[in-house]
């Protein structure tokens, strides 16, 4: 039992920040690895993270003061927590960077979002970015205080941007079943995808692999419009296709949120977490994995 015990306290330490979803795909990969400490800002889920094998710590972003516990608690971070729903800055991450260790070795995982529109572009990391709403400038913000703080701190920054996140439990079904309408194909974006287990999978190999200061965009293979994605997923599942509607005529009828995803139109490349990160992607074709979901009851 002692042995056990010095073994488990002697690994290296991860904190993770913002586990959610992703992070709790993310802790079956690290926990025989580090010693995860789990940020959550529900007590709630202190019970669900630590049977995943993490150590619970709650503190809130949005509450500095809160965040002093983890002030030197670990040299290796994974910073999964959205910014704040209002503003064009990342009050959030700023907060986070106030506490981070010098030369600890991060990860954020920030969105496809910052290019922006791109005319349906085939791009890759080197894309300038360029973001057209709030939402995005908001993570632009938070890439650049991480940049920051690696440069005055000795960090090691990895970024990771990832488009939309898809799963059993993450398909437009609701969308679908309500007969909210797609763009006319004259009209559509193309979109991209990730899923969530690859994300997780992408994340884990950037804390070991990752180049200081590097980022990769966490998408599958998949070159695909947005209502051909609605219409695979209609498909499968055995559901009606979506009607297809004028731009003009869809902003009468979807909040602007929903009509902002689809002002945006790029085509992805995804070398880099192939060549550099060594991920292999188990579904790497969105239509495909989508099929194989629908066949599970």
């Amino acid at each position: 039992m002692k042995n056990k015990l010095t073994q488990k306290i002697g690994r290296p330490r991860l904190l993770i920040i913002g586990c959610g979803d992703i992070g709790m795909r993310l802790l079956p990969l690290v926990c025989a690895r580090f010693r995860v400490f789990a940020v959550t800002s529900s007590p709630q889920r202190c019970a669900e993270l630590r049977a995943a094998g993490a150590i619970p710590i709650v503190a809130d972003l949005d509450h500095p003061l809160t965040l002093r516990k983890l002030a030197n608690l670990a040299p290796n971070v994974i910073h999964l927590a959205p910014p704040q729903g209002d503003g064009v800055v990342d009050r959030r991450t700023r907060h986070l960077v106030a506490i981070l260790p010098a030369g600890a070795n991060l990860v954020y995982v920030s969105t496809t979002g910052v290019y922006g529109d791109c005319q349906g572009s085939l791009i890759d990391e080197t894309r300038t970015v360029a973001p057209h709403n709030a939402r995005a400038w908001r993570r632009v913000d938070a890439e650049r205080v991480l940049r920051g703080w690696a440069r005055r701190a000795g960090g090691q920054l990895a970024i990771v941007r990832a488009p939309g996140i898809y799963a059993r439990e993450r398909l437009p079904l609701a969308r679908l079943r309500q007969g909210t309408p797609a763009l006319l194909a004259q009209d559509d974006v193309y979109t991209n995808h990730i899923h969530a287990d690859d994300l997780a999978r992408i994340v884990a190999l950037a804390l070991f692999r990752a180049l200081p200061g590097r980022i990769y965009n966490a998408v599958d293979d998949t070159h695909m419009k947005m209502g051909d994605y609605f219409d695979a997923v209609a498909d499968a599942f055995g559901l009606a296709r979506p009607p297809r509607v004028a731009r003009a005529q869809l902003a009468a009828e979807v909040s602007p949120i929903k009509l902002s995803f689809m002002a945006e139109s790029r085509r992805m490349r995804n070398e880099r977490i192939r060549c550099e990160l060594g991920v292999r992607l188990r579904y790497p074709d969105v239509c495909a994995a989508v099929a194989r979901m629908a066949l599970v009851k």
